[in-house]
């Protein structure tokens, strides 16, 4: 394909409202004019494959050609996605109870299907000694459509409750984990998980990544649901960098408990490092894979696995302050 063509197609798959709109917000920020920002997009676009989004949370219009080359932006990310994972077997990670069935040691936590098929006897024997409980649905992603019940919510009319699960559609109900109180220290109102990215890449094979994802008041850490994100030192299980949100707020300490991000060390790290190098051969055709764990008082527990990672979290500018991006460390495992 020519230059030339590619720009025409590249061109012609571009959301040029959601651009102005992204250039408006930067104008704001930057005080650089809405025409170079277009401009600039638009370059980011054709030479680095890179999304509106991408521009703003990697922060491009303040980076030169060599650090914007470092940038693990949408396009290269969905190379990465197709070259690494046989899209024939992304079910096994993204149908919630195939994945809880094939890692269920590691998952360790009660759970039960919720669609035409779930019996009444069934859902009285799983909610029987629940406090809460997750719904979450059957397929998904960015913690969209996940709902915390409480016991108040079922035990007057649990047919009643049955009816309103199956409303919602296909899904699966979980047993609430509780956090290491270490954890729940950051913060107490979600279950802040350990995102680990794991590679059987050309060159090597272990972890690329870790990112400890961090609530900010709601039932869920995802960034795309308000939370934060900061990177984790693989070595010590440290937090090396500040918090940061996708609308590029930055943290040094927890807004709502105070607690210092910088430092923070994520307990069990080494086993959580370790349940996640053995999982990454379990199905060895999914060879890139964003794990979510959680870390409870007795160790790490798998949330789900991610055959399409997000390179949103670990994209941040914030996260990069010599403005270098997170696509070397993928050069260490696969040629890119």
């Amino acid at each position: 394909m020519s230059r030339l063509t590619y720009a025409v197609k590249r061109a012609m798959k571009m959301d040029w409202h959601k651009m102005r709109k992204t250039a408006a917000q930067l104008h704001e920020k930057t005080g650089k004019s809405r025409s170079w920002l277009m401009q600039d997009m638009l370059k980011c676009a054709l030479k680095y494959n890179a999304g509106y989004m991408d521009y703003k949370i990697a922060a491009m219009y303040k980076l030169n050609d060599e650090q914007r080359s470092t940038v693990i932006t949408r396009g290269i990310s969905n190379n990465i996605v197709r070259r690494m994972n046989n899209k024939a077997f992304w079910h096994n990670f993204d149908d919630k109870t195939t994945f809880n069935t094939l890692f269920a040691q590691q998952v360790g936590r009660k759970w039960l299907r919720a669609d035409e098929s779930m019996t009444l006897d069934a859902l009285r024997a799983f909610l029987e000694d629940m406090p809460a409980v997750l719904y979450k649905p059957l397929e998904g992603s960015s913690g969209v459509g996940i709902v915390k019940y409480e016991r108040k919510d079922w035990e007057s009319d649990i047919p009643q409750f049955m009816d309103k699960l199956r409303a919602l559609g296909p899904g699966v109900l979980e047993e609430l984990l509780i956090q290491h109180p270490e954890m729940a220290r950051m913060c107490p109102y979600s279950v802040n998980t350990v995102r680990i990215a794991t590679l059987l890449g050309d060159k090597q094979e272990g972890i690329v990544y870790a990112f400890l994802r961090i609530g900010n008041g709601k039932v869920m850490d995802n960034v795309d649901q308000g939370g934060m994100a900061a990177r984790v030192d693989l070595a010590s299980g440290k937090l090396l960098t500040v918090a940061a949100d996708k609308a590029g707020n930055v943290y040094t300490k927890h807004p709502l408990t105070g607690t210092e991000i910088i430092g923070f060390t994520i307990p069990f790290f080494e086993e959580a490092k370790a349940m996640c190098l053995n999982a990454m051969h379990v199905i060895p055709e999914v060879r890139f894979v964003a794990w979510d764990v959680a870390i409870t008082a007795n160790g790490p527990r798998f949330i789900e696995g991610n055959s399409f990672p997000s390179h949103a979290v670990p994209q941040f500018a914030a996260h990069y302050p010599d403005g270098i991006g997170i696509l070397p460390e993928f050069r260490k495992f696969i040629d890119i």
